[in-house]
């Protein structure tokens, strides 16, 4: 089951792991102890063939990440603060609203603020689109920083990287103890962050072929190929997960060094809460 069948997700205080059979959360409680529930999950693209074809895929897995942070963060939130419980329908409306903001801050905010600039840039579409791309990396990037100044945000990357080291562990074959994940590599190079800087740079090759003057349909159409770069994001972060090639190297390098914002070094009790998450979706029967 190895070579890209586990992923998972930092939650609040924990970890939540997914296999293409099984959903676990394992969450560090108030008192101390660590707890885990495991669901059984089947995908979209088992029960319906085309969903699995290429681009399709891509979308259907971002859907289905979403689904399980959902889920995840809700009873995360709901088992390490009972007090305070939450419902699925409240952690949706955040998820759409947060979801809405970011589209706008690193879609839609890149082309507004390019736009006025149009009579410098001059009439071609390369070199505009380009302008527009190394802002919305940079914005990007300086999210990442400005977010990862919060004391809670940080803790959620420490998971991160507790998440990075314990499924790292596993591919490697090494003993699943916090001692050994901890000699593990924080960076892996299929986590959502390279994916997401992905989506960033292959817009800036995509819209350059779609970039009408018109601010209104230009925003339309930013809109509209986001499924086609979520499709073409998706395929290529699965080809460099399985080839060795300078290319594959090439294009994950940029996610690796990104992750230096987004993972931080855990400690031995995130490692064991990542390892109680990863014992919950692998078989250690080898079924």
């Amino acid at each position: 089951m190895k070579g890209g069948d586990i992923g998972g997700q930092a939650v609040l205080e924990g970890i939540m792991l997914r296999s293409p059979r099984r959903q676990a959360v394992a969450v560090r409680a108030a008192k101390g102890e660590i707890i885990t529930r495991v669901t059984p999950v089947t995908s979209l693209t088992k029960r319906w063939r085309f969903l699995g074809f290429p681009l399709i895929r891509g979308m259907v897995a971002l859907f289905e990440s979403l689904q399980a942070a959902i889920s995840s963060l809700t009873l995360s939130v709901n088992l390490v603060e009972p007090e305070e419980q939450i419902s699925s329908g409240q952690m949706v409306l955040v998820t759409i609203v947060s979801l809405v903001l970011g589209v706008c801050l690193f879609f839609l905010l890149p082309a507004v603020l390019v736009t006025p600039l149009a009579r410098w840039l001059g009439s071609s579409n390369i070199l505009s689109n380009l302008v527009e791309g190394l802002v919305r990396v940079l914005i990007f990037v300086s999210y990442l920083v400005i977010v990862g100044l919060s004391k809670d945000i940080r803790r959620t990357f420490e998971y991160h990287g507790a998440e990075h080291k314990t499924i790292m562990c596993w591919e490697e074959d090494k003993p699943l103890t916090p001692e050994a994940a901890a000699t593990c590599s924080r960076f892996h190079p299929r986590c959502g962050t390279s994916f997401l800087l992905l989506v960033v740079v292959l817009s800036i090759i995509i819209f350059s072929f779609f970039s009408p003057t018109n601010l209104l349909a230009k925003l339309a159409l930013r809109l509209a190929l986001l499924p086609l770069l979520t499709g073409l994001s998706y395929e290529l972060i699965r080809w460099t997960a399985k080839s060795s090639s300078p290319v594959a190297k090439l294009l994950v390098t940029p996610g690796l060094l990104l992750q230096k914002l987004t993972t931080r070094e855990p400690d031995s009790s995130q490692l064991e809460v990542a390892l109680a998450a990863l014992a919950a979706v692998v078989d250690q029967e080898g079924e």
